[in-house]
């Protein structure tokens, strides 16, 4: 690590521009949050956002800091972060992260599914329900999720629907959304550890070095070496870059489904359009002709069915 922070002060000297890796696709993400050497960093980036930027975490365990081995395909869309955290004094808790760039089918289902089986998986044969520890599943997501919602994040727990009573003294199972498009600030503008975190997150992959207000806290320093480019070998980056790939292959296709969509729509709706002014037209002929002509004739000339016309008469008891 002491290297990595040594290449970013000889970039720096040298006045050469440096170039980051995304912190938004899985593998950059787990790497910088998820690997051997970022319990720091983790700790430091869950307070931010977990408990306003407080010291409450003061132990943490990463249960699978190595990066997993190199998955083409849908699966390369998410990769979990598990961790135990304590906060010193013998609360623990197990937190889920996942830093989700797509919003597919069943995103939110899975999301509570996962959490559920965290939650369960806690004991084995013989362990009593009191064991059972809290669980929080943290989510990062790059889309907006709960557009209804005006916050950047959203907090859900086990609720009585009427009253709001908590079922429990505890949140058993916690599901927490960041939603990073609602967050707008720019680096001027920064001024807690989430604000600096979540711009991390949004702006690193653009920025040609470490801002002053963020290389001051050692753990987004930190963060910012992992995520140097110069410290990558060609394997991770070639990963990076079929990441990058197959991101925006899949947001294309969304896009593409959605123009097709749209158009069919508008296609779909001229027609219904068309067809509802000719019924509109057909009955309105209809209607001034009930006291003229009896129904097949009326039938002729419009070209409204018998039973339509006959419906046109029921609804109008001055022309039966």
């Amino acid at each position: 690590m002491a290297l990595a922070l040594l290449a970013i002060a000889t970039l720096v000297l040298s006045g050469k521009p440096m170039r980051f890796i995304n912190p938004k696709t899985d593998y950059a993400f787990k790497k910088i949050f998820g690997s051997e050497q970022s319990q720091d960093i983790l700790i430091s980036f869950l307070n931010a956002v977990l408990y306003e930027g407080n010291s409450v975490i003061r132990e943490l365990e990463i249960l699978n800091p190595h990066l997993g081995p190199r998955i083409r395909g849908f699966k390369d869309t998410y990769l979990d972060i598990k961790a135990t955290i304590s906060d010193g004094h013998g609360q623990t808790e197990t937190v889920i992260i996942e830093m989700q760039v797509l919003n597919v089918e069943g995103f939110q289902k899975r999301i509570l599914y996962n959490a559920a089986k965290t939650y369960s998986n806690q004991l084995a044969i013989g362990d009593g329900y009191t064991d059972l520890q809290p669980v929080i599943a943290l989510t990062i997501v790059d889309f907006e999720m709960f557009p209804e919602l005006d916050q950047l994040i959203s907090r859900f727990v086990l609720k009585e629907r009427t009253y709001l009573t908590d079922y429990s003294s505890i949140y058993d199972i916690e599901l927490v959304f960041i939603e990073l498009p609602k967050f707008q600030k720019e680096l001027a503008d920064l001024e807690t550890l989430m604000d600096k975190w979540l711009y991390f997150l949004k702006a690193a992959r653009k920025l040609e070095s470490v801002p002053p207000s963020m290389e001051a806290v050692p753990e987004i320093q930190k963060a910012f070496a992992i995520a140097n480019q110069a410290n990558l070998n060609a394997q991770e980056l070639d990963e990076l870059e079929h990441q990058e790939i197959f991101i925006q292959d899949q947001r294309n296709s969304i896009k593409k489904a959605l123009s097709q969509g749209i158009e069919q729509g508008i296609e779909q709706g001229i027609e219904r359009g068309i067809e509802q002014g000719k019924l509109a037209a057909q009955r309105a002929i209809a209607q001034q002709l009930l006291g003229v002509l009896d129904d097949e004739a009326i039938s002729r000339t419009t070209g409204l069915d018998l039973e339509a016309i006959a419906q046109l008469r029921t609804d109008d008891p001055l022309n039966s």
